[in-house]
């Protein structure tokens, strides 16, 4: 579903991404895991579109989106659900109403038909007697499970989440990842989840890539990782700045 071929990118002159190359299989979830200013955000906006490589190749379910025009890379990004690190959420519009609105720009549906997919999404993150509210009544952990209701609205192949437990505490952030599983479970999509947080990428990777220096310096299965003797693997692991 998603490719990446010795992808290089620099930003204000700063090396970034040093080809970087990986493979996200159909219905897998692949966590990129890294402490933080490593590129692993540059490497969703890459994967989305809204940044060229400077050299190297992407490829979206075997289209290669790298010299795509703007009409065709619109069009490509309809098959993509984002949970943004902030949330998102549009300050002067309700639960609802945030969450119907990718569904109110690209689709032409029945209000009552409209209405049957918010409050599916809602059941889905077990927000149901939300969709009244306004975004500043909103806990954190509310906020992120309603930004991920959007996110799935749309029934999309491919999620991307940007660093899903960022901000919350851990018992809420503990909610955040056994959502990501259930969805991932219940809509069998592609999912590439970027994340400083140790304890979630093992929770919810089906493979993980450790990223530092700009480069992926291992890629494994959770057990393949932790049973690993390569130094460097463990170094990461045990030594690195990456939240446990």
């Amino acid at each position: 579903m998603i490719r990446l071929e010795n992808v290089t990118k620099r930003l204000v002159g700063k090396l970034i991404l040093d080809e970087v190359s990986l493979r996200v299989g159909k219905s897998e979830t692949y966590v990129i895991l890294g402490p933080s200013g490593v590129g692993k955000s540059v490497t969703l906006k890459l994967i989305i579109g809204l940044m060229r490589p400077d050299s190297g190749r992407i490829f979206i379910k075997d289209d290669d989106i790298t010299g795509m025009d703007r009409k065709r890379l619109f069009e490509l990004r309809q098959v993509f659900g984002f949970l943004f690190q902030s949330s998102a959420l549009i300050n002067w519009l309700n639960v609802f109403d945030n969450i119907a609105l990718p569904l109110r720009e690209k689709r032409r549906l029945k209000e009552d038909e409209l209405r049957e997919a918010v409050m599916e999404r809602l059941r889905l993150v077990e927000l149901e007697g939300a969709e009244d509210l306004m975004p500043d009544q909103l806990s954190g952990g509310m906020k992120k499970r309603v930004a991920l209701a959007r996110a799935i609205v749309t029934n999309p192949e491919i999620i991307l989440y940007d660093e899903p437990t960022t901000g919350l505490d851990p018992i809420v952030g503990e909610t955040i990842n056994r959502l990501i599983l259930r969805l991932q479970e219940k809509l069998n999509t592609t999912s590439v989840v970027v994340t400083h947080d140790i304890h979630s990428a093992f929770m919810v990777g089906n493979r993980i890539g450790l990223l530092t220096n700009g480069k992926i310096i291992a890629e494994g299965t959770p057990r393949e990782l932790i049973n690993s003797g390569e130094p460097a693997v463990r170094e990461f692991i045990d030594v690195t700045g990456v939240n446990r």
